[in-house]
Parts: structure tokens; C-alpha cells; sequence
């Protein structure tokens, strides 16, 4: 009988891309149209052009940001940078989903092995209507290997094993796809000459689409020990212990993840929202990190030839007031208000009314870093991307970074100036927000 109705439902379909009408080109009917609504926790950053580089002398002598004038689409970003409760979304979402594949493994009621029309899944997904149950001593007994062991126990407490929260993820390398030797061949039906890098950095053949999706996985839970690991002879174990998972810490950025992990983030968020839209048939563009020039350009607040966010040539106002989170004066860390990193929006947001982009915590993008990346880059979109290879010199793996932190003296905080990080390094002093794509033109 399913296999009978959809019979029938691919047989509509296939009527409703009949021909039909007067004769007219009047282009496919019934479609709706599409406002993008303001997404959650986001502001509107319109197109637009402007001078990307320094507006300052060159202190550090990197001569890394020479101006040049790009132009930028317009895209929604996060207001502030993302928080440790936010990222803790994340993380207790790839703890229960584990714990939910470990369960289906035994009981068939936590998978999804078959569609609507009895077309196995494969492989399977995870069911989230049934929930899982504390009281259940089969439950309890398969979930005990999601936790530290008696012999890493502290003091007997029974504490979820970090070390374990793998998340998985895909995305399709377009780039690679896009280059002609790697095409579909319409004459031969086949990809006959096309070769890709894999995940692993292997040089294999293209087959088929498949070849063109990259598959990652990587550990979520942010490096707590970081704020140790930074700071020689420096007393930082209270935030190492405190500082993710504590309800104090809440509203603060969080820190202590690679731009690996704040990668993963992204894919993770636009899958969840998409999955919560498709009941309605919508699909958003994906959330990822910034681009540089997008980072720059949001920064700058639309006052063209700034130093800072706010628009002066000082990190203070006319009362005297620092304007952000840094190390101010000679190492006077808490003249700004704050020690360490502070609760997100704590300062004035600039013009678009983007909280800290200056200070606080430096922001990963999505960009790899190289010193002469302005002169090879297009002036449209400027956009340079490098999937480091896990055999790769240090050097091919860097990521810019973008806005100083709490930490860093106050050139590390104007608009311009670049710096970079390993993208496989965790530190006390960067953080992250996303930005999502806009749908149109505005």
C-alpha cells in the first residue's frame, strides 16, 4: 500500500512540471517568495565596499596589510561572540547523541532504521522522541562506559569522560569540484581525469560526487587546561576548573577551542536549524566563520579609515573611559574592567551593533593566514581557504585571528591588523561568532 501511494505522489509530481498555462514563458507557478526573517541573536550587515588594511603605522613591522579596496556581500553575524552556554549546546548535544547511538545499539526503539515507505536508512539515525531513562539499570549499565573510570576517578565521583565527545561531520569541498580537470565528463559520463586531496591529504581519484564530501571528526569539549598551558608562573587553575562549566561563566566567550572545533560548531548549527525547517521545506544558507574581509568590514561599523570599532584613534572616550576589554596602559589589566575575559556585550556595540570587536577575546575566521595574502587575493569577496593536510608544516596551518583580546596591548585591537593561530591550538584568548549568508540582494 506505501508503495502504492507513493506511486501515486511521484506521479503528481511528475504532472505538475507538466507543461501547462497560455503558451507563455511565466516561470515555474506556485512558488512562494521569501523574506529571510532576522535570525536569532544576529545583526544585518549590508553589502558594501571599503578599504581593507592598516590605518595605522606599521608597529610590528609585519607589513602583512597593505589597503586595498574589496567589496563584501551582505551577511548576518553573530552580535556577540558565541558564549560558554551556548557552546555548551553543542557539547551536551554530541554527549546525548552518543549516549543515544550507544543505547540503539541494544534496543531498536533509539534508531530510525526505516523511512515512511519502508526504504531502509542506512545507516541509521538517531530517534530523539524516546527519552532516555535514568531509572532503567540496562540504560545505566551501557551508558557507565560514557564515564571516567574507576581508575581516573577523583575521589570516587562518577564524572562524564570528556575525552570521549567525538562529534562527525561533512562538508562538500566546492573548490576542488569546481576545477575543470575535476568535472563530469559528458561526453565519457564518467570523471575521467579529475583527482582530489581527501580529508586525510591523500591524492585519490575522483569516482563519483562522493569524492568531493569531506568527512572530519573531532573532539568538542573545549581545552580547559589552556588557561594553565598559556601563562607561565601565572595562578590560573580556578578558571581551569570553572571557567566552561560554571553558571557564573555563562554569559562569558568561550575559550579553549581550536578552529577545528569552532568549524565543527558551524556545520553543527546550520544542521540544526535546517533539520528543525525542513518540516516546512526550508533550508537556510550554512553558518560558518567570517571571511577576513567580512570580520573587517563588520568591525569597522561602517566608518571607513578607523582605527577601532568606535571610530577614533583612542582605545578611550572623552571621560577618559576605555572602550573595550584589553591590557591597557603597562600591563594595568583590570583599568578596563576586567582581568580575564568579561560577559559579552559588557561595552558599547559599534554601528552595525556588533558587541566587541575589538578586545575581550580574539575571533577565529575562516581564512587561512599567509603574509601576502592581500596582493593574490580578489578584490570581490576576498576569500583564501587552505585544508591543511595532517602531514603539513606548521606553517601551512595557520588561521587568522582577528581583534585582540583581553591579553594583547592595544594595536592587536584596531580593525586592521592581522595575527594568526594554529588551527590545531586551543587558547585562553580566542573565541568565535558566526556569520550566515543572506539570501538576496541588500
Amino acid at each position: 500500500m506505501k508503495k502504492f501511494l507513493f506511486i501515486i505522489f511521484a506521479t503528481a509530481s511528475l504532472y505538475s512540471c507538466a507543461p501547462s498555462g497560455n503558451g507563455e514563458l511565466t516561470g515555474v507557478p506556485g512558488r512562494r517568495g521569501y523574506a529571510e526573517p532576522t535570525p536569532y541573536g544576529m545583526v544585518f550587515v549590508p553589502m558594501g565596499s571599503f578599504t581593507m588594511g592598516s590605518n595605522d603605522q606599521d608597529v610590528a613591522w609585519a607589513i602583512n596589510a597593505p589597503t586595498k579596496t574589496v567589496s563584501v556581500d551582505a551577511f548576518w553575524m553573530d552580535q556577540t561572540e558565541i558564549t560558554n552556554n551556548q557552546y555548551r549546546q553543542f557539547v551536551e548535544y554530541v554527549r546525548d547523541s552518543i549516549a543515544r547511538r550507544l543505547i540503539g545499539e541494544q534496543n531498536d526503539e533509539f534508531v530510525i532504521a526505516e523511512d515512511e515507505f519502508g526504504n531502509p536508512i542506512e545507516p541509521p539515525v538517531l530517534n530523539w522522541e524516546v527519552p532516555i531513562d535514568p531509572e532503567d539499570e540496562e540504560q545505566r549499565e551501557i551508558l557507565n562506559s560514557m564515564y571516567y573510570s574507576k581508575e581516573d576517578a577523583f575521589y570516587g565521583k562518577k564524572e562524564l569522560d570528556t575525552r570521549k565527545l567525538f562529534y562527525e561531520y561533512y562538508w562538500i569541498d566546492l573548490k576542488q569540484a569546481a576545477q575543470k580537470r575535476n568535472r563530469y565528463n559528458f561526453e565519457t559520463l564518467s570523471y575521467d581525469q579529475g583527482e582530489v586531496i581527501n580529508s586525510l591529504g591523500e591524492k585519490v581519484k575522483v569516482d563519483n560526487r562522493q569524492s568531493f564530501i569531506m568527512r572530519d571528526k573531532v573532539n568538542v569539549y573545549p581545552d580547559t587546561l589552556c588557561w594553565i598551558a598559556d601563562f607561565s608562573y601565572s595562578f590560573n587553575e580556578p578558571y581551569t576548573a570553572s571557567y566552561f562549566w560554571h553558571p557564573a561563566f555563562d554569559n562569558y566567550p568561550v575559550v579553549g577551542v581550536n578552529w577545528k572545533q569552532a568549524t565543527a560548531f558551524c556545520i553543527w548549527r546550520t544542521q540544526l536549524l535546517n533539520k528543525y525547517l525542513s518540516a516546512d521545506g526550508t533550508t537556510i544558507q550554512d553558518y560558518r566563520l567570517p571571511l577576513e574581509a567580512e570580520w573587517e568590514y563588520a568591525a569597522r561599523g561602517n566608518l571607513d579609515h578607523s582605527m577601532y570599532p568606535w571610530g577614533g584613534p583612542y582605545p578611550r572616550n572623552i571621560e577618559g573611559c576605555f572602550l573595550a576589554n584589553f591590557k591597557p596602559l603597562r600591563g594595568n589589566y583590570i583599568d578596563d574592567g576586567g582581568l580575564i575575559p568579561i560577559a559579552v556585550g559588557s561595552y558599547e556595540p559599534n554601528d552595525y551593533g556588533l558587541y566587541d570587536m575589538a578586545g575581550n577575546v580574539a575571533e577565529w575566521t575562516a581564512n587561512a593566514y599567509d603574509e601576502s595574502a592581500y596582493s593574490f587575493m580578489h578584490d570581490m569577496n576576498p576569500d583564501y581557504k587552505y585544508n591543511a593536510k595532517p602531514n603539513d608544516l606548521p606553517a601551512m596551518k595557520r588561521k587568522v585571528i582577528r581583534g585582540g583580546s583581553w591579553k594583547d596591548i592595544s594595536f592587536f585591537l584596531q580593525v586592521g591588523t592581522r595575527s594568526y593561530e594554529y588551527q590545531d591550538t586551543a587558547k585562553s584568548y580566542i573565541g568565535f561568532r558566526c556569520v550566515r549568508g543572506y539570501l538576496g540582494a541588500k
